[in-house]
């Protein structure tokens, strides 16, 4: 009768270690999918500002139907300095006359490595392409 409960007890053992890995790669592959999410979240709204200063006239402070021209010191657009990172990712956009694209990085913590390098958003006066690289 001893050696089927040390047997049991070996065997439960197993399964809880098992159990508790695959719920570690599990939580992992969360982590990383919510900062993509993120990521993609916070250049859409970079986006949207974008398209707002594309059609806003120079007056008001926006581009007059432009992405690299108007605005302060007539720049451009530039991401404003509140949305240029967060906790999880920094973010710079390169502007042309038509169109605005937005590179966002995660930030590695400790040495963690991410599925994905970068997001991508290529924003132009109607529409916003996000691509994960």
């Amino acid at each position: 009768m001893g050696q089927q409960q040390l047997l049991l007890i070996v065997l439960g053992v197993i399964v809880v270690g098992i159990a508790v890995v695959a719920g570690i790669n599990l939580f992992n592959a969360s982590h990383d999918e919510s900062i993509k999410d993120e990521l993609v979240s916070q250049c859409m709204s970079i986006g949207a500002n974008a398209q707002q200063f594309f059609i806003k006239p120079t007056s008001m402070g926006g581009g007059n139907n432009t992405f690299n021209t108007g605005g302060t010191g007539n720049n451009g657009y530039v991401i404003p300095t509140s949305m240029n990172s967060t906790t999880n990712g920094t973010y710079a956009g390169v502007s042309t006359a038509t169109s605005y694209t937005i590179t966002a990085t995660p930030i590695v913590i400790s040495g963690k490595t991410y599925n994905f390098t970068n997001v991508k958003c290529v924003v132009s006066p109607s529409t916003i392409t996000t691509t994960v690289n």
